[in-house]
């Protein structure tokens, strides 16, 4: 039993009010769009980048590689949850041809389009977008085989609605890779309640 005080409560929900976290998020977010940002080069491998447009690498803004790590099989049904400029749900799509679907999902307008953009660039046709939250993703129960993620979980003040979502659409015996940041210990408050911090 642990018998020390915690000084900053574990649930950082209960010290900023969601509503404040996600404008924050959804701010900082639409302010990176156009931005010349690279992180895909120390992401993905070399044969990865070689089929992604300029644009799809310049808007990067993960922490990992789900794509590699989600063993996407040919007739997939896979969804990129937070696609921000479709790196990962372009990937995605390659991943499940002949026969499958990606589908790019974010709560911005901006960014679907920026991704649509880039997916046309790189040719890839077997994609949909959709806008909407983690939170409450507009698809029907198992309605997916896959689930992909990177780096935006964490920026949801509910994680629990969001793994709850995806438990909801994905179809029995589906899988999700999801590459985000962890944090192991709580928040100082000034932290906690900063909501530019939940943005990065």
């Amino acid at each position: 039993m642990d018998t020390h005080a915690h000084p900053v409560a574990p649930q950082t929900d209960d010290l900023l009010g969601q509503e404040a976290i996600s404008a924050s998020v959804q701010d900082a977010y639409r302010a990176v769009i156009g931005a010349k940002t690279a992180v895909a080069a120390r992401l993905y491998d070399p044969e990865q980048l070689a089929v992604l447009p300029r644009g799809a690498i310049e808007q990067a803004l993960g922490v990992g590689n789900p794509v590699r790590a989600a063993g996407l099989r040919p007739g997939e049904v896979v969804i990129d949850l937070g696609c921000g400029g479709g790196i990962d749900t372009i990937l995605a799509a390659r991943g499940v041809l002949p026969g499958g679907t990606a589908i790019g999902l974010d709560v911005l307008p901006g960014m679907l389009e920026v991704a649509a953009r880039n997916a046309a660039d790189a040719g890839v046709t077997n994609v949909r977008w959709l806008r909407g939250g983690m939170e409450a993703i507009p698809l029907p129960d198992e309605g997916v085989d896959v689930i992909v993620s990177n780096g935006v979980v964490n920026l949801s003040p509910r994680k629990s609605r969001v793994f709850a979502e995806m438990y909801r659409i994905l179809r029995p015996g589906g899988r999700f890779s999801v590459a985000d940041i962890v944090l192991d210990d709580d928040l100082p408050p000034q932290i906690a309640t900063d909501p530019a911090a939940w943005a990065g």
